[in-house]
C-alpha cells in the first residue's frame, strides 16, 4: 500500500510540474509581457517596448500566482507538513512583496542600465524558480538533518 502510496505521489507531482511547463509554453497566449520579445532579441540594442503598467503588474500577479499556487502544491505533496505549507505561503509573498517592489521601481525609472537587473527581476516573478530551491531545502530539513 505504501508503495502505491509514494507512486500517486510521484505521480502527482510529476503532473505538477509538467504544468508549469505548460505555463511557460503558453506564456504568450496566457499573459501580457511586451518584455518577453524585447529578452529574446538584442535588448542591449533596442529600445524598450510600450507597454501598459496596470495590464504588465496584474499579468505579472497572475503568472506569479498560478506558479507559486503549483509550487506550494508540489510542496505539500511532496511533505505533507503544515509547517512547510506555511513556510511556503509566507515566503512567497514575502518575495512578491519585495520583487514587486524592485520591479516597479526599476520599470517606473527605466534606463539602459537597469536591463540587466530588470530581467532577473522578472524572471523569479515570472518563472517557478523557488519551488526548484525549496524542494532540496525542505528534503534536506527532513532527511539529512536528523540523522545527523
Amino acid at each position: 500500500m505504501l508503495v502505491i502510496y509514494k507512486s500517486f505521489k510521484t505521480i502527482i507531482i510529476a503532473s505538477l510540474f509538467i504544468l508549469l511547463g505548460l505555463v511557460r509554453v503558453f506564456e504568450d497566449n496566457l499573459f501580457y509581457d511586451p518584455f518577453i520579445q524585447f529578452y529574446k532579441q538584442l535588448y542591449f540594442t533596442k529600445e524598450v517596448p510600450d507597454f501598459n503598467l496596470g495590464k504588465l503588474i496584474i499579468h505579472t500577479f497572475l503568472r506569479y500566482s498560478l506558479n507559486s499556487i503549483i509550487s506550494i502544491i508540489i510542496l505539500f505533496i511532496a511533505f505533507n507538513k503544515t509547517a512547510v505549507l506555511r513556510f511556503s505561503l509566507i515566503f512567497y509573498a514575502i518575495l512578491f512583496i519585495t520583487l514587486i517592489s524592485c520591479y516597479l521601481a526599476i520599470i517606473m525609472n527605466f534606463s539602459e542600465e537597469l536591463h540587466q537587473l530588470f530581467f532577473y527581476i522578472r524572471r523569479f516573478l515570472i518563472q517557478p524558480i523557488f519551488v526548484l530551491v525549496l524542494l532540496p531545502a525542505f528534503y534536506y530539513q527532513q532527511n539529512i538533518i536528523p540523522k545527523q
